[in-house]
C-alpha cells in the first residue's frame, strides 16, 4: 500500500518521479486567472486562524447589506454533510466551524478538496497529519500559531513561499486600481502582481443594475456613453489604464457566447432601453454582447492583452439562498449552452479583420471539450505565437484529478500538449497554490504513462523541455513575462 499523500503522492512510476521531483517541483508559478485581494497583498495581511483563511464569512458594508465571501467549495461540501448555514456563512465561532469542515471534509473520499487541504497543511504549515474532527484541535493550534507569528505565513510570505513569479487578479473595469498601483510602487514586493480586464458588467445588458454600472463607467471613463461604440469607447480608455499597470489578460464570464450581425445602431437598441428600465428581448441582448465582443477582441489585440472566455456556468440556481446570500456563495452549477456557432463567429470575424487576439477557452461542461480543442485549432494559423487559441485548464468542478487527466489527454489528441500554458488557482485564498502542485503531478504522471507505454521517445531532454513548458515556460511567454 502507497503512502497517504507522501513524497510521490500521485506519481506511479519511477519516470513521473524523476520528471516531477527534478524538473516541475520546484519551477516557479505563473497564477494568470485567479480572485485573491490585492489590498490584502499590499497590506501584507495576517489571518487569525485557519478558519478566516479556509471558510472566510461575512461583513456588513457601509449600506449596512451582508457581504458573504469565502470558499463556495467548502460550502457546498459542508451543506452536502448536512452543515447549518449557521456554521458556514453565520456567525458561530470560527473553532465551530473549522470543527464542522473537518467532520465533513474526513467523510469526502474521492473529492479533490481533500487531497487541496492536505497539501496546504504540508506545505504551509508542515502539518502531515490528515484532518479528522479528531485531529481537528491539534491542526488548528499548530496552524494558527503560524498565521499569528511565522513571518513565512503572512500573505507576502504565503506567495513568497509558494515561488510566485506572476499574480492576475479580477478586476472591474471602473476598479479605481488604488492597491495594484501601490503594488507597483513597492519594490519590496518581488512578485509581480497585475489586474485582469473583466468588463461582465458592461456585457450584461439584461441584468439588474446595467444602467447603474453604465453610469459609473462613463464617469470615470471620461465618455459619455449613449450607445454601443461609446461604450467600447469608454472600456478601451479603461483598458489602456489597466494595461499600463501591467495587465496582460482579460476575462469574460458570460453565460453564453452569441455572435450576429449586429452594427451599432442594432446593438445600441439593448442599451437604450436597459437605460430606461425597459425589458431587453433574449436577440436584443445578443445582438449588444455580440458587438461588444467584437469591439474587445479588436482593443485585446490592439494591446496585447490574452481574451479569456469561461462560460457554460449556470449562476445563482437556487433563488432563496442567492437573496439571502447573493453571488459566489456555492449555489452555481454546470450548463449546456451550445456555443460553437457563437464562438466560430467570434473568432472567424477577429481573424478577417486581422485582429483576433491570443484567446483562451474555457468551458465549465466537460462534453465541451473535443468541441473547444478542435474548433481552437482552426484559429492557430498565421501566428507566430504557439498555440495562440488555447484550450483553457480543467475549470472549478471540472478541476478534479480525472478531470485534469481527460483535459490532458483532449489536449494531446486534438492539438500540441507541449504549448499548454497550464494551470491556474482561480481561487480567493492565498493558500491555492498548492494546486499547481497537484496539476504538476497529475502533468507529469500522465506524460510518463505514455513513456512507460512505449507511446512516447523516453527522451529526456525532450520530456524535459514538455515539462518544464506546461508548468511554467510557455505561460511566463504567453503572457509577455519573459525580461
Amino acid at each position: 500500500m502507497k503512502e497517504y499523500m507522501g513524497k510521490d503522492f500521485l506519481l506511479q512510476s519511477e519516470t513521473a518521479k524523476h520528471l516531477y521531483h527534478d524538473y516541475a517541483e520546484n519551477l516557479p508559478i505563473v497564477d494568470y486567472h485567479c480572485h485573491i485581494p490585492p489590498k490584502e497583498i499590499y497590506e501584507d495581511r495576517r489571518f487569525d486562524n485557519l478558519a478566516q483563511v479556509w471558510l472566510g464569512g461575512h461583513q456588513k458594508l457601509a449600506d449596512g447589506s451582508d457581504y458573504y465571501f469565502g470558499d463556495h467549495y467548502k460550502w457546498r461540501l459542508m451543506r452536502a454533510n448536512g452543515v447549518s448555514e449557521e456554521y458556514i456563512t453565520g456567525d458561530r465561532p470560527d473553532r465551530e466551524r473549522f470543527q464542522k469542515f473537518a467532520e465533513t471534509l474526513e467523510k469526502s473520499i474521492g473529492n479533490p478538496m481533500n487531497h487541496w487541504c492536505q497539501l496546504e497543511l504540508k506545505k504551509y504549515f508542515g502539518i502531515e497529519k490528515p484532518l479528522t474532527s479528531k485531529t481537528a484541535e491539534e491542526i488548528w493550534t499548530i496552524a494558527n500559531d503560524k498565521l499569528k507569528h511565522d513571518p513565512n505565513c503572512s500573505v507576502r510570505g504565503l506567495v513568497a513561499q509558494s515561488n510566485v513569479a506572476f499574480v492576475g487578479t479580477t478586476d472591474d473595469p471602473i476598479d479605481s486600481l488604488e492597491w495594484h498601483q501601490k503594488i507597483k510602487k513597492d519594490a519590496s514586493i518581488k512578485t509581480i502582481v497585475a489586474p485582469s480586464f473583466r468588463p461582465d458588467k458592461a456585457l450584461n445588458v439584461h441584468l439588474a443594475g446595467f444602467s447603474d454600472y453604465m453610469k459609473k463607467l462613463a464617469e470615470v471613463s471620461g465618455v459619455a456613453i449613449d450607445d454601443a461604440d461609446s461604450a467600447l469607447k469608454a472600456l478601451e480608455n479603461r483598458l489602456e489604464f489597466f494595461v499600463s499597470l501591467g495587465c496582460r489578460a482579460s476575462d469574460h464570464g458570460i453565460e453564453a457566447i452569441p455572435h450576429t450581425d449586429a452594427d451599432n445602431a442594432k446593438a445600441s437598441i439593448a442599451f437604450k432601453k436597459a437605460m430606461n428600465n425597459e425589458a431587453v428581448s433574449n436577440e436584443e441582448r445578443d445582438d449588444w454582447q455580440s458587438y461588444l465582443l467584437m469591439g474587445l477582441g479588436r482593443m485585446y489585440s490592439t494591446h496585447n492583452v490574452v481574451m479569456q472566455i469561461h462560460y457554460n456556468a449556470i449562476r445563482n440556481t437556487n433563488e432563496k439562498y442567492f437573496k439571502k446570500y447573493g453571488p459566489d456563495t456555492g449555489f452555481d452549477a454546470m450548463d449546456a449552452h451550445d456555443c460553437v456557432h457563437g464562438l466560430q463567429g467570434l473568432m472567424s470575424g477577429l481573424t478577417n479583420e486581422g485582429k483576433c487576439p491570443k484567446m483562451i477557452l474555457y468551458s465549465l461542461n466537460p462534453t465541451d471539450m473535443d468541441m473547444l480543442a478542435t474548433l481552437a485549432g482552426c484559429f492557430q494559423a498565421d501566428s507566430d505565437v504557439p498555440t495562440r487559441v488555447q484550450l483553457g485548464a480543467a475549470w472549478w468542478f471540472v478541476d478534479t484529478k480525472d478531470g485534469m487527466e481527460k483535459h490532458l489527454h483532449t489536449l494531446a489528441r486534438l492539438g500540441v500538449l507541449g504549448n499548454f500554458v497550464g494551470m491556474l488557482t482561480d481561487s480567493r485564498s492565498f493558500l491555492s497554490y498548492t494546486r499547481h502542485e497537484y496539476f504538476r503531478r497529475i502533468v507529469c504522471n500522465t506524460i510518463a504513462e505514455w513513456v512507460e507505454n512505449g507511446e512516447f521517445e523516453n527522451d529526456d531532454e525532450l520530456l524535459k523541455n514538455i515539462v518544464e513548458g506546461i508548468c511554467f515556460y510557455n505561460a511566463q511567454k504567453y503572457f509577455s513575462l519573459a525580461k
